[in-house]
């Protein structure tokens, strides 16, 4: 229970135990935050957000059973009320740019302070976007240098069709693919021959070296 009623409380979304448990730890120090629960994937962040019901949910994004993007698109695809501050060590374009596109209330890295995150999630809670430094020098640079719609930075894919290719990359059935993304098989075949076509290939096995050996895929 929390120590005030006027508690923020928090849902946790990371694939590694060691930093939820780190996290749960950081905010049991302060009365101002209650953590109501714990998710491994994306899925599972969607379950227990519609379930618990979290003023703020703390979003990792690459997560082997599911990405942060594609939660945070079906958080808002829902409707549901929490809103999401990204957490994270990755700060590229291919991935700060769909999570604010999905809906994700804030973007701030992992090696934040302390008081860095606390403040982010009350504002967060509030409604107010918080991004680091470093997202925020992305974001000015991307709107003043726009790219081709629908394209990723330095990559001829849409920011879901290089979820798809990654996820294929890990040897990901269609089936799964499609339950991560939360889209229909048909749609995953419609992304990868749209790839496919993209980067000249015929196969899932090319589509992947194809992308390794051009940076598409790191």
């Amino acid at each position: 229970m929390p120590e005030t009623s006027d508690a923020i409380t928090l849902l946790i979304v990371d694939d590694h135990p060691v930093v939820r448990d780190g996290l749960r730890g950081m905010f049991a120090t302060d009365p101002g935050f209650e953590v109501l629960g714990e998710a491994s994937s994306g899925p599972q962040g969607v379950e227990l957000t519609a379930r618990l019901n979290p003023d703020v949910v703390l979003m990792d994004l690459r997560m082997p059973g599911g990405g942060g993007v594609a939660a945070i698109a079906e958080i808002t695809r829902r409707a549901l009320p929490a809103k999401v501050l990204v957490l994270t060590t990755y700060d590229t374009d291919t991935d700060t740019l769909p999570a604010i596109e999905a809906g994700a209330t804030g973007y701030l890295l992992k090696d934040a302070p302390r008081e860095e995150l606390f403040t982010a999630v009350r504002a967060a809670a509030e409604g107010r976007t918080v991004l680091s430094p470093a997202v925020a020098t992305r974001l000015i640079t991307q709107v003043r240098n726009p790219r081709p719609a629908g394209a990723t930075s330095g990559s001829p894919l849409s920011a879901r069709e290089h979820e798809v290719l990654s996820l294929v990359a890990k040897g990901t059935s269609n089936r799964e693919i499609a339950r991560v993304l939360f889209i229909s098989e048909a749609t995953v075949k419609t992304h990868l021959t749209h790839l496919y076509a993209k980067l000249n290939v015929n196969d899932r096995a090319a589509a992947v070296a194809t992308a390794y050996e051009r940076g598409i895929l790191g």
